[in-house]
């Protein structure tokens, strides 16, 4: 029987044959890169495992800001603590305004009235006459000066009179303009200033004067707040327009005008068109302080607007006088007496002497 000589076990099989090698391998390989390896092998394994559903499941680090100073009263901010590296900056809440609350004007008494005013639609003016509708010149208080010389002697300087009724000469500080004109009586040179009606005799007829009596007409055709000494041929430029189709040349006087219309319209209950309307409140809108102008005409215009005293009462236990009848027989022998014009209900108006039965008798 033969004996077979026995060796030293070593693995059979592949696996095992590799994995002998491997280990001898690194048996070989030198400390100080083992350390290394070491080292990488360590970070490599942390960076793996801290994988994304980890890292939002784990709790966030938590900050504890440094409270802020105290503020002190009167103080407009305060320092804001600096931001954590990876955290949102709250902002800090501003400041509380100081702006100063602002006075608001009360609106002018020139604007209240406007506001009071009606608005409608302009008229027609394919009916309107001038002298017909609203008569002439007047002298309402007796003291030989007509309206349009009154109205001269009020406006200009330095005026002269040949004969205590008219106005010979002057010089006029020309509101609408701003320029000084002279003023001559002359047939050539009398134009050169005249006497407006602030609103014009047109266009108080097509808002509103179509309704009034004729006596209200003429008293607001010689009423002297509607009326002013002005330069002619700017005057001739203004015609029949109102605030929303013209304003003076002279921008300053434009709110003093605008109040004037105002305050004819609101005595003689007139009215005023939507555009004139915004034209007035804009002109307004520069002075907040405008007030509405008001004037007493010269004199008691015979069944005008302007309230007239009422009659004393007769004593107890006496009887009053009957009236007198006064009786005129034409117009010379009317003006003589100084009663003309006559207006219809006035003493000694008959219809024989109203030519053209207006109401006016004796005007011209």
């Amino acid at each position: 029987m033969s004996t077979t000589s026995s060796s030293p076990a070593r693995g059979t099989d592949p696996a095992s044959r590799r994995a002998a090698g491997v280990g001898r391998r690194i048996a070989a390989v030198p400390v100080h890169l083992t350390l290394a390896l070491g080292l990488l092998v360590g970070c490599a394994s942390s960076v793996a495992s801290a994988d994304p559903a980890e890292q939002s499941s784990a709790p966030s680090a938590v900050v504890t800001a440094t409270p802020s100073a105290t503020t002190t009263p009167g103080a407009t901010s305060s320092p804001t603590p600096a931001a954590t590296p990876g955290t949102a900056s709250t902002p800090a809440p501003p400041a509380p305004s100081e702006t100063p609350v602002q006075a608001v004007n009360p609106p002018s008494a020139a604007f209240l009235a406007l506001e009071d005013l009606p608005v409608a639609a302009s008229g027609t003016m394919s009916d309107y006459d001038r002298d017909g509708l609203f008569g002439g010149w007047i002298d309402a208080d007796g003291d030989c000066e007509d309206t349009r010389n009154e109205v001269l002697a009020r406006d200009l300087t330095g005026i002269t009179s040949a004969d205590g009724c008219t106005v010979a000469t002057g010089t006029l500080a020309d509101p609408y303009t701003g320029r000084t004109v002279d003023f001559v009586r002359g047939v050539a040179t009398s134009g050169d200033v005249q006497v407006d009606h602030v609103v014009s005799l047109g266009n108080a007829w097509v808002t509103g004067a179509r309704g009034l009596s004729q006596a209200d007409r003429v008293a607001l055709a010689n009423d002297p707040l509607n009326l002013l000494a002005v330069d002619g041929p700017t005057n001739g430029s203004k015609s029949d327009k109102d605030a929303s189709q013209w304003l003076p040349p002279d921008e300053a006087f434009a709110c003093e005008m605008v109040a004037v219309q105002i305050a004819v319209k609101t005595r003689y209950d007139l009215w005023v068109t939507a555009p004139e309307k915004n034209a007035m409140a804009e002109v307004l809108s520069t002075c907040p302080g405008q007030e509405l102008p008001t004037g007493t005409p010269f004199g008691e215009i015979p069944g005008g607007s302007v309230a007239q005293p009422a009659p004393a009462e007769p004593a107890p236990g006496t009887v009053a006088p009957a009236p007198t009848e006064v009786y005129y027989a034409n117009c010379t022998e009317a003006r003589a007496a100084g009663a003309a014009p006559l207006y219809v209900g006035d003493p000694g108006y008959r219809e024989a002497m109203d030519r053209d039965r207006d109401g006016v008798a004796c005007e011209s």
